[in-house]
């Protein structure tokens, strides 16, 4: 394709939008009157070198992609796997308000009471908003010193027609006081199957470390909270059974 342009002969090569192209003088072509035409060598190395940038644009698209799938990858399991890890570590530590579990039997006997330090318990109950049963505490407070076992009971009910399996979370308020509330049995974090129209008594069987009446923090501190929480088990969980019978 020719296009009548008019230039001056030392600029006899020029670049149109990008396109290297030749000026060619014809027999009819008015003086100082040139003709331009893509230049062949130009326009055959530009396709090239379009297809060589398109194709590493493709091949960098592709690596992007592969990192962003693996990275989605792995904050899933992540997710999964931060569950009963944090779950633990709160256990283990106390953190956020969680009861501290794994006491043997042995500190049990030992630790002495703390007579002068008595404690309000109180117990809290909910369910999610998914969740049918009926729950609460059997109990809405009780009295205790640090060093001294407890028992506790929450009551729980299936009203419907159909078997629902529940589980349980739990936290104690102030949230400080977790460390030092330890229980050696309870119902959290185990599936509770319930037939229809069931009805079972939950016991949690806990006390407060004596080190409780040591700590400043927990000076002005007089009441603790427990509160559970039920949900509705996922179909195909697979969590432990509880090591005790409500029966």
């Amino acid at each position: 394709m020719l296009l009548p342009v008019l230039l001056r002969p030392s600029r006899c090569c020029a670049r149109v939008s990008g396109i290297l192209t030749q000026c060619v003088r014809t027999p009819s072509s008015p003086a100082g009157h040139f003709l331009l035409r893509p230049h062949s060598r130009g326009l055959k190395g530009g396709g090239r070198k379009s297809q060589s940038q398109e194709e590493r644009w493709r091949s960098r698209n592709k690596t992007v992609l592969t990192y962003i799938a693996a990275a989605g990858v792995g904050m899933i399991g992540l997710t999964y796997a931060s569950v009963p890890l944090y779950r633990l570590y709160c256990q283990a530590s106390g953190l956020g308000g969680a009861a501290v579990a794994g006491h043997d039997t042995e500190q049990v006997e030992t630790m002495e009471p703390v007579k002068g330090r008595v404690l309000k318990i109180s117990f809290n109950a909910d369910t999610h908003a998914s969740m049918q049963w009926n729950f609460r505490p059997q109990q809405s407070e009780i009295f205790v010193v640090p060093g001294e076992t407890a028992l506790a009971f929450y009551r729980a009910k299936n009203p419907t027609n159909k078997p629902i399996i529940g589980i349980s979370t739990y936290n104690v308020v102030p949230f400080d006081a977790g460390q030092y509330f330890n229980k050696i049995q309870c119902f959290c974090f185990e599936e509770q199957r319930l037939n229809p129209h069931e009805e079972v008594d939950m016991p949690v069987f806990f006390y407060i470390d004596p080190e409780f009446d040591e700590d400043p923090r927990m000076a002005r501190v007089d009441t603790i909270t427990l509160s559970y929480t039920f949900f509705e088990a996922k179909e195909g969980q697979k969590l432990p059974l509880p090591g005790y019978s409500y029966n």
